[in-house]
């Protein structure tokens, strides 16, 4: 193949949408371009011997903040041992602050931006003259209807192995400051009919899982009620055939329509992924984002008691202005309306966003190095924000997996947040282990902490029981009585 596009996955089930795209808007040079994806955390030099095996003139690698050192690392690989390679860089971690990352030092040309008309032009440049003669060039963002649609690229294997990316709208109207949505004019809508019948195809050929990648699903409710109703209709022909969709949508943008229309859904075929980031509203203010929260409140209430969506939402900490007290009140806020996952995230700097604007005045400081996470702040220092992430972590092992749901309650008792960090620092002072802890020593572990507080070692094993009833494993500490520890016992006192 003459020209090669690629990046490297998070998971082999995350299939590029926007490598699909680049390909289908290759035009006259779609014939000669192959895509070629791998997956974060192999070896470079076998990566980097699979791509030139293929004798490309040109490569073309998608960079994201989840990717860029490995990404790095590869570019400046295949540049030493075979330096005739024209290498291209585009994706959102290298289009802005571009002169300064080592990444695009070492590579030919970067894409900024959008690449669908850009990539192509520049691609003939180097294949057929004249030659370019910048190094960076800026995207020519196209009108939606003029781009090729790229859901004929996701092969079989993808279409029954992966995840499918799939977009109606690009672009967002808010303007969020720690999201590069906040870079965007507004929201730009796909023709329906013809999304619609993309997605027909790819329902037609076994496709049963869509993740919807628009920032505001919910934002023209007249698109959201014909994508919803294609999806009620293959249920209702084939309630045996079960089918995921995965919408982004406004908390506090419900109206009564998109109600009726979510309530035809059964259990296990639609999530809704909601972004509060923040009850406190001078922190909303300073970052300006705009929501009401009493009726974003309400609507996710309604949609736990009402619907069988499941529901992912999501808070950040670290925002500017955001204290370990206002972030906890929050915290209980959203835990009170019961969403099935809270998503508990901590602030990056994405390149290019305009949170970078708060940096002085509220004492912002991140990580150097990808994903540039919040390390410290004015309200919130080094080893308190090191606290949160372990509460981040623990919370995913412990509430969000879905794994200790009735001995949770027990867990959180009538302050969530205070009490699951009081436990997140036992544990952590317990084990010194964030990573790689074993289910059975887990369980072990939640059954201790009861104890410590109070419980029996007879009901703590009760209660972590009754999670795992009718289940082939189940943890030895809900099956066995645990004596508190003399280390327990201390940090306890």
């Amino acid at each position: 193949m003459t020209i090669i596009l690629s990046t490297l996955n998070a998971r082999y089930t995350h299939a590029s949408l926007g490598l699909r795209y680049l390909q289908a808007n290759m035009g006259d040079l779609q014939s000669q371009t192959e895509i070629m994806e791998f997956v974060i955390g192999g070896k470079t030099t076998e990566f980097a011997e699979r791509l030139l095996a293929k004798n490309p003139q040109i490569i073309g690698f998608g960079v994201y903040i989840w990717n860029v050192e490995e990404t790095a690392r590869l570019v400046a690989l295949i540049k030493r041992v075979a330096p005739q390679v024209k290498i291209i860089l585009g994706g959102p971690e290298v289009s802005y602050e571009t002169t300064e990352q080592a990444i695009v030092k070492d590579a030919d040309f970067v894409v900024t931006g959008w690449g669908e008309v850009t990539l192509p032009d520049l691609c003939r440049q180097i294949l057929h003259g004249p030659q370019p003669l910048m190094k960076i060039h800026v995207g020519v963002q196209a009108k939606l209807d003029d781009l090729q649609l790229p859901y004929s690229l996701y092969t079989d294997d993808d279409i029954k192995n992966r995840t499918l990316y799939v977009e109606a709208s690009r672009g967002c109207p808010f303007k969020c400051e720690f999201c590069l949505s906040a870079l965007d004019k507004t929201a730009w809508p796909f023709e329906l009919e013809r999304f619609l019948a993309e997605m027909e195809t790819l329902y037609q050929r076994g496709a049963r899982l869509f993740k919807f990648v628009d920032r505001t699903f919910n934002l023209n409710i007249k698109t959201s009620l014909r994508i919803m109703q294609f999806f009620l209709d293959k249920i209702a022909a084939h309630p045996n055939d079960p089918v995921f969709a995965h919408f982004e949508v406004v908390p506090d943008h419900l109206p009564e329509a998109l109600k009726a229309g979510i309530m035809q859904f059964p259990a296990g075929s639609l999530q809704f992924e909601i972004g509060i980031q923040s009850f406190n509203p001078a922190v909303q203010t300073l970052v300006s984002r705009k929501q009401n929260n009493e009726k974003a409140a309400e609507n996710i209430r309604w949609l736990v008691e009402n619907s069988h969506a499941h529901m992912h939402v999501d808070l950040i900490a670290g925002l500017p202005g955001e204290t370990v007290e206002s972030f906890g009140v929050g915290f209980d806020q959203l835990y009170a309306l019961k969403p099935h996952e809270i998503q508990f995230g901590i602030l990056k700097r994405l390149r290019g966003t305009p949170i970078i604007r708060h940096t002085a005045e509220f004492a912002m400081v991140y990580d150097p190095f990808p994903p540039y996470t919040i390390l410290a702040n004015r309200d919130i220092d080094f080893t308190t924000m090191q606290r949160l992430v372990r509460f981040a972590r623990y919370w995913d092992l412990v509430a969000n997996s879905g794994r200790f749901a009735n001995t949770l309650p027990a867990l959180l008792g009538d302050a969530p947040f205070a009490n699951f960090m009081a436990f997140a620092d036992w544990l952590y002072a317990s084990t010194d282990a964030t990573h790689r802890i074993a289910l059975d020593r887990l369980a072990k572990m939640v059954a201790l902490w009861l104890q410590t507080q109070g419980m029996s070692a007879v009901a703590a094993s009760a209660l972590l029981e009754s999670d795992y009833a009718g289940k082939q494993h189940k943890p030895k500490a809900a099956t066995e009585t645990v004596a508190p520890s003399r280390q327990a016992q201390h940090l306890h006192a």
